[in-house]
């Protein structure tokens, strides 16, 4: 397994590289004139200036993984307006789905080098809490789901209570007749 080196943009200093990202960002400086703002900051550090080839690379590789994330957003919000009103249960398995397609593609990055020995703790640590994170809330949707049905049924018995209290002070309403509106109308046997 080859162990890739950090690019030249990201050994930067923070503060410079934190710069060069909110120059980048802004549609009225071209790539050259980050660049140039860049070298500028590093020579008053005493650093080496970089390319504008790594401005480059360092640019399309943050416009992808911006455009990653702003589909993984799209396609979440999707599933989760479209499972909203569904059983927890099936959001768990997507969020389930979600995680193990998560750690294959974790696994393929480490495979080609992009994740490197030193970073990979943080990224399963990540990956474990977000599993973590997915089981309680599966869990808390399960507890709720379980407490508005009992809830439901609780109503529905104390209806059923004063259905039969009001019916039986009826004349000429038999007992059959009380237990049909309890259990057909009503749902309580």
């Amino acid at each position: 397994m080859t162990v890739s080196r950090p690019s030249t943009i990201d050994r930067l200093p923070t503060e410079v590289r934190d710069a060069l990202n909110g120059w980048l960002r802004d549609p009225s400086i071209t790539q050259t004139e980050a660049t140039e703002r860049v070298n500028l900051l590093l020579d008053e550090l005493g650093s080496p200036p970089i390319s504008r080839h790594a401005v480059n690379r360092y640019d399309l590789r943050m416009r992808s993984v911006g455009q990653k994330l702003r589909e993984s957003r799209q396609v979440a919000e999707v599933w989760i307006a479209k499972l909203g009103s569904e059983p927890g249960g099936r959001l768990g398995h997507l969020v389930t789905e979600l995680i193990r397609s998560l750690a294959f593609d974790l696994s393929l990055k480490l495979q080609e080098g992009e994740l490197t020995e030193e970073s990979l703790p943080g990224v399963v640590s990540l990956v474990n809490k977000l599993a973590l994170t997915a089981q309680r809330v599966e869990r808390a949707s399960d507890i709720s789901q379980n407490r508005e049905a009992k809830i439901r049924q609780s109503e529905r018995e104390k209806a059923a209570e004063v259905a039969e209290k009001t019916l039986s002070n009826q004349k000429g309403i038999s007992s059959d007749t009380i237990d049909t509106i309890r259990n057909r109308i009503l749902g309580v046997s």
